[in-house]
């Protein structure tokens, strides 16, 4: 298993990483230090050697930094494959790696391929004769100096070839943040805009505008925008996403242009209530009205 960890400044430096707690940002450090060549840690123990607290490890799920996989707190850091690229020669699959499948049904593990000088995995730690492992760093031509903090120049190419490069990253990034853009217009211009703002400052990253566009939404909806009157994505993404936005919820709306609706005249019931105001007669009474009539 590797002995050296690293991060990436995509994560380390975004907002939602800077905006939790020191000892919350300390605790993701060193479980990614301990965890194994599947980024799999037993997020107790480190816990306890850091000092921190479940409340940490609980801020750090909430962020998405993390997936808590059981009750003993067995840990998977979601970015491993961001901050860590392991030659596949040289991995050690995790102990835990089926509850990590059942967990992650649709996680992609890196599969441990044999060594060139052994044709062995080194997922199984075995002692051969001389009483070295297969996975230690001994090849045919002797160990590999990367003590030394040195590469050689074909390692680098490899690393810069296995690596996805700015545009592609971002093109990627891109892809989510419109998946969630509800009207989606001008998508190549909206790209284009979205590449300009990301090359601008290491501050502009893609947890700053997935946000940014988290709050337009939430405007939207608290304001019962119509499609029609939402801006298009093209127009959002060149420079609207920094619009000052009126949280206050919207007013009930009634449709003006209703009228009242008439009811029509009930003539048998209007009769029965002038029949019952108008007094009745008697014969007597009748017939002097007549007489008198006469």
């Amino acid at each position: 298993m590797a002995q050296r960890r690293m991060f990436s400044q995509r994560i380390v430096e975004s907002a939602r990483f800077l905006k939790m707690p020191p000892s919350t940002q300390c605790l993701y450090f060193h479980l990614g230090i301990h965890a194994d060549d599947d980024g799999v840690v037993e997020g107790y123990n480190v816990m306890k050697q850091t000092g921190s607290t479940e409340d940490d490890l609980k801020i750090l799920a909430a962020k998405g930094l993390i997936t808590v996989l059981n009750a003993d707190l067995v840990t998977y850091i979601n970015d491993w494959k961001e901050n860590n690229r392991i030659r596949s020669d040289r991995k050690v699959d995790s102990i835990y790696r089926d509850l990590l499948v059942r967990m992650l049904p649709d996680i992609e593990i890196q599969q441990a391929k044999a060594r060139a000088d052994t044709g062995k995995k080194t997922g199984i730690k075995k002692i051969e004769n001389d009483g070295r492992p297969v996975d230690n760093q001994w090849t045919s031509n002797g160990p590999h100096r990367l003590g030394k903090d040195r590469l050689g120049k074909d390692s680098i190419n490899n690393i810069v070839d296995s690596s996805e490069s700015p545009t592609q990253i971002y093109e990627s990034e891109f892809e989510q943040l419109w998946s969630m853009y509800p009207k989606k217009q001008g998508k190549k211009a909206a790209l284009r805009h979205y590449k300009t703002w990301r090359k601008r400052s290491k501050d502009n990253t893609f947890e700053v505008m997935k946000e940014k566009l988290e709050h337009y939404l939430k405007f939207l909806k608290i304001k019962q925008t119509p499609l029609e009157y939402t801006l298009n994505g093209s127009t959002w993404f060149n420079g609207r996403y920094d619009d000052e936005l009126d949280m206050t919820p919207a007013k009930p709306r009634f449709n003006q242009q209703a009228k009242p609706v008439r009811r029509a005249t009930n003539w048998d019931k209007i009769q029965q209530q002038q029949s019952q105001r108008v007094p009745k007669l008697t014969k007597e009474e009748r017939d002097a009205i007549f007489r008198s009539s006469n």
